[in-house]
């Protein structure tokens, strides 16, 4: 049996009531660190690197949007998979990023916690050998 405690995984929103809904969805199960921007982001991933599996960002925040923070986050953390969560519809900027792998998949809000799960489990078993 697999130990899911391993998992760490990276969850960016610009929005407070987000980020801790997420958390409180995911964080017994798995480790849930947390930043409110794409350049928050980018810190904890120099800080955390070594320990996330996946990082999961919203798309429309200011300044960086999730795309844009995951591909300055690729450029250095290639390990790691990536996945958008949104409350907006598919759309050009996101099948790009899919179709070009900066992406693995996106989510819908309100999201489906198995569904990430799943995604979350998968990458793990992909990033880690499990």
């Amino acid at each position: 049996m697999r130990d899911l405690s391993n998992i760490t995984i990276l969850y960016v929103d610009d929005e407070d009531i987000n980020l801790f809904l997420f958390k409180s969805s995911f964080e017994p199960k798995y480790e849930v660190i947390t930043a409110r921007s794409g350049k928050e982001g980018l810190e904890k991933l120099e800080g955390y690197h070594d320990k996330i599996i996946v990082v999961i960002s919203d798309m429309n925040m200011p300044m960086m949007n999730g795309i844009e923070f995951i591909e300055e986050a690729r450029k250095t953390y290639k390990n790691i998979a990536y996945f958008i969560l949104t409350g907006y519809d598919y759309n050009q900027e996101i099948d790009k990023a899919l179709k070009t792998n900066v992406i693995q998949k996106f989510f819908t809000k309100p999201f489906v916690s198995a569904e990430i799960e799943a995604a979350v489990e998968a990458a793990f078993r992909s990033v880690r050998g499990a």
